[in-house]
């Protein structure tokens, strides 16, 4: 949990505090208030500004119960909760319980179900009884302010036995904090196609796959990309960030202890507004036990990409008296957080090396595929490269020589964050492809085909219908669309109460995007038939195909989105009505 800077106390005494509130978990460092611990059923939480420290270095926040990340809330299946939220902002704010099976109204998403924004000075009162159990978090959905720090953590402890047995248990919170204000992130994305992009091919880069794949070929890649007005080096659009991990950074070094022989449970939670993440702990195998919240027949990894959104619950056993370190690298690898699992405080594991981070191939952009139309992608207009960065200045600027690609450097550069450098592939070259996160051999990276759920999934019915969601955007521009209409300029998805659809998105940008339907669960298609895992996030890789059944038995008006936070704020969301149930379909649905 990070550090909060008051009048009160000291920075060092904030450190220690906040030190001791990372590896309790569910402390929040607040003076002079209560602390918000397991089993309260009424709890406040006030949302406000703060200053926040970093590995040493100072920044703006916005914490919600006094610190970044919020305080855990730790809670039983079954119970009433209430909570009053006070909003100590200068502007409207809000808290939206991510996953969380909730009355519509409740679900804190301003301008759905009926819900508003809490005012400036106001206390707004959540109400609901929690109909699940599981890692679930809550956040802002009130412009840029997740960005700023408003997310916590939510553990629902099962109304009967847990299923899994552990020793301890620890949340475990990746984020991604930018000094820069969230807006002028967000104008300089609007501004300038590739802003934070500073891993761009480079003249070296051309040589080097000259020499591997023979200069005829490597001038044909350059040209079919060159047509495309795209870039392959595209895989994050805001990069610089500080990596955090329960709020602290790489320097900082959230610990969680444990004795040899333990089995630990991580609840691993992607608060990022931006970043996927591979996630690992070198010579630690994990067993994967739950996805958003939902128990999976267990699985083992070494290693999980993280999409923002998602979480996932896993149980490691370490044996031997040393530390290990939890290692997560975001795709284009410009930095990491990390975090340590200690017998004892004070002890660190080696920080291993950043992997190569990949580029995109031309099966990314499903060339070949499915005769994806181009055209509809608008590229005379996105202009991926088109935009002349050389008109603009940057044509000739070799931004890796500048030293950019690894050390987050230039625009919105974090000084005094760990940044490490990638390791070059062996030949040069970097891997090819989203999905490359450089697997050591013999290891194994989790894939949605590998999750099955634990239980059998409540509805065996067809779908009645199928819903196309084609992902769109115009990258010059910045703006994300569904269907390529922005926020409330396309019609609304509708639904009949009880009605059983399949979602079958067509990602037709080369980006990623973690879809998250707002409250209700999708069955993800993974090639189970009566076992599809439980998704309320789901991650649609570039240029590919993703379909999920869903059962619409949650009338509302909820919000379907990018999780993506810039995405989101730039278009990419419509609403998901569900009809509200009539006498003849009040059953439908419930099996």
């Amino acid at each position: 949990m990070n550090s909060i800077i008051s009048p009160r106390i000291s920075r060092r005494d904030a450190l220690k505090l906040a030190g001791a509130a990372g590896l309790a978990g569910t402390v929040s460092l607040y003076p002079g208030r209560r602390s918000f611990a397991s089993a309260d059923k009424e709890l406040q939480l006030a949302v406000e500004a703060k200053r926040i420290v970093v590995d040493s270095v100072e920044s703006n926040a916005i914490a919600i119960g006094g610190s970044v990340p919020a305080p855990t809330l730790r809670w039983r299946e079954g119970e009433e909760v209430v909570i009053q939220v006070t909003n100590r902002l200068p502007e409207p704010t809000s808290i939206h319980w991510h996953g969380l099976l909730i009355q519509g109204v409740m679900d804190g998403a301003p301008g759905f179900n009926g819900y508003e924004a809490i005012r400036p000075g106001e206390t707004y009162t959540y109400r609901f009884q929690l109909r699940q159990a599981g890692t679930y978090w809550y956040h802002s959905h009130s412009g840029l302010q997740e960005q700023q720090g408003m997310y916590g953590a939510i553990i629902i402890e099962p109304a009967g036995r847990e299923p899994v047995r552990y020793d301890r248990d620890y949340v475990v919170v990746l984020s991604d904090h930018t000094q820069e204000n969230p807006r002028t992130v967000l104008r300089n994305l609007k501004s300038q196609e590739g802003y934070y992009n500073y891993g761009k091919r480079t003249l070296i880069d051309f040589f080097r796959q000259a020499e591997r794949d023979g200069f005829n070929a490597a001038l044909k890649d350059r040209l079919e990309w060159g047509d495309m007005r795209m870039d392959p080096t595209d895989l994050a659009d805001v990069t610089g960030y500080a990596f955090l991990v329960n709020g602290r950074g790489p320097q900082d070094n959230w610990t969680g202890l444990f004795e040899p022989g333990e089995r630990i449970r991580l609840r691993f939670i992607n608060a990022s507004a931006m970043s996927f993440f591979d996630v690992r702990i070198p010579d630690l195998p994990m067993t994967v036990i739950a996805a958003d919240g939902q128990f999976v027949v267990p699985v083992q990894a070494h290693e999980f990409r993280f999409g923002v959104g998602e979480t996932y619950d896993v149980i490691v056993r370490p044996r031997v008296d040393r530390a290990f370190t939890i290692m997560a690298e975001p795709l284009d690898r410009s930095g990491y957080a990390r975090a340590t699992l200690a017998p004892r405080p004070g002890m660190e594991a080696e920080i291993p090396p950043l992997r190569p981070r990949a580029i995109l191939a031309m099966s990314d952009m499903n060339h070949g595929a499915m005769g994806m139309d181009h055209g509809t992608m608008d590229h005379g207009a996105s202009g991926h490269g088109a935009m002349g960065h050389g008109a603009m200045g940057h044509g000739t600027m070799n931004h890796g020589a500048m030293g950019h690609g690894s050390s987050g450097g230039g625009h919105g550069a974090h000084a005094g964050h760990a940044m490490a450098a990638p390791v070059p592939a062996t030949d040069g070259a970097p891997p090819v492809g989203w999905d490359q996160a450089g697997t050591l051999p013999g290891e194994k990276a989790l894939s949605y085909a590998d999750l099955k759920a634990f239980a059998r999934n409540a509805d065996d019915r067809e779908p009645g219908q199928e819903i196309l969601v084609r992902l769109t955007g115009i990258m010059e521009r910045y703006i994300w669309t569904l269907n390529g209409r922005k926020f409330e300029q396309g019609e609304p998805v509708r639904v009949a109460y009880g009605e059983r659809v399949r979602i079958r998105y067509v990602n037709e940008t080369m980006m990623a995007h973690p879809m998250h339907l707002h409250g209700m669960f999708v069955e993800l298609e993974n090639g189970e038939t009566d076992r599809r895992p439980l998704k309320h996030v789901v991650i649609v890789p570039p240029g590919k195909e993703v379909s999920v059944l869903l059962t619409a038995d949650e009338p509302g008006d909820w919000p379907f989105h990018c999780h993506l936070m810039y995405h989101m704020a730039s278009g990419m969301m419509t609403r998901f009505i569900v009809e509200r149930p009539t006498a003849d379909a009040s059953g439908k649905g419930r099996a």
